[in-house]
């Protein structure tokens, strides 16, 4: 007996009854039948092409996350014959199949999506699972640090470049790579934000802004609010650097306290209102430069410096 493949277990699993029961009659972009490769490769269907309850719930992610950047999406496809993309920090790399196969399986439309990540075994096994999903032609991978593929891509273009939940200051790293290089668009969800809380901790207390106090002296407090104002700085080094910036959630917070989602549109628009109320509001934090202070273009770096 011939073996029944996966895309027919699929197609038979998945009536229109069971995805209206998943999808509540939203129209998601990404079908469980028409993409169930896609979709078995990133482990949201099981062997026999069901979902779980977990799965269901990461489904409804992801369908949300890309439906929050499509017009920015689409505005890419509009404007280059191939959109190149980079995920900067791609781990498990489902942000970086999800954009692949948008591009290349549903709208048809040339792309190149290179992932990195410091994590060789990852890569290995993101590669193999492009191989699986034959987009070989369109993905491509490497074991390397945000800076050394800020060095092999200098002077190439890129269009987009991602990072979702990179560390502290490794957001930063991609932020940096991504002005450096002009890119048309930034989506970054910032994780782990220590750089700022670090230097409020280690603050002499006679240095210890009076109306931060609360917020500097409670470890949770500091924290939080800490994370908060550093997507704020970033927010503004932005603006200064010819980016109209939104910050948005893009996970329900049901789901995760970190989903806040940095969304950078490059328009020219260099704003030095904004350099200067960054340079205001880390005064009035107490902080010394963040770490993307220094991988600014230089250009924009002089626009900070006093007098």
């Amino acid at each position: 007996m011939t073996e029944i493949s996966f895309q027919e277990k699929a197609n038979k699993w998945w009536t229109p009854e069971r995805e209206l029961k998943v999808t509540g009659g939203k129209s998601l972009l990404f079908k469980p039948a028409r993409d169930a490769e896609l979709l078995r490769q990133i482990g949201i269907l099981n062997s026999d092409a069901s979902m779980s309850a977990d799965a269901i719930r990461k489904y409804l992610q992801i369908n949300h996350m890309i439906a929050i950047v499509l017009p920015q999406l689409e505005e890419l496809k509009k404007r280059h014959a191939t959109v190149h993309i980079l995920d900067c920090g791609c781990g498990n790399s489902y942000l970086t199949f999800l954009l692949a196969w948008l591009f290349a399986r549903i709208w048809n439309h040339p792309v190149a999506v290179t992932g990195v990540d410091s994590n060789q075994k990852l890569i290995d096994q993101c590669k193999n699972r492009a191989t699986l999903l034959n987009l070989n032609e369109v993905l491509s991978f490497y074991a390397e640090t945000v800076q050394e593929a800020a060095t092999r891509l200098a002077g190439q273009r890129i269009h987009a470049v991602v990072s979702l939940h990179a560390c502290d200051t490794a957001t930063d790293d991609a932020l940096g790579l991504a002005l450096n290089l002009q890119s048309d668009l930034i989506l970054a969800a910032p994780c782990c934000q220590a750089e700022l809380a670090a230097a409020w901790k280690n603050l002499p207390k006679e240095n210890q802004n009076s109306a931060l106090k609360v917020l500097i002296q409670s470890p949770e407090l500091r924290r939080s609010s800490a994370a908060t104002f550093t997507d704020a700085l970033r927010v503004l080094l932005l603006r200064g650097t010819g980016y109209e910036v939104t910050s948005t959630e893009f996970v329900p917070s049901q789901h995760t306290p970190k989903n806040r989602l940095l969304v950078a549109e490059r328009r020219g628009l260099y704003l030095d209102s904004a350099l200067l109320e960054y340079l205001e509001l880390k005064k009035l934090l107490g902080a010394k430069a963040l770490a993307l202070e220094d991988k600014l273009p230089e250009r924009i770096k002089l626009k900070l410096v006093p007098g």
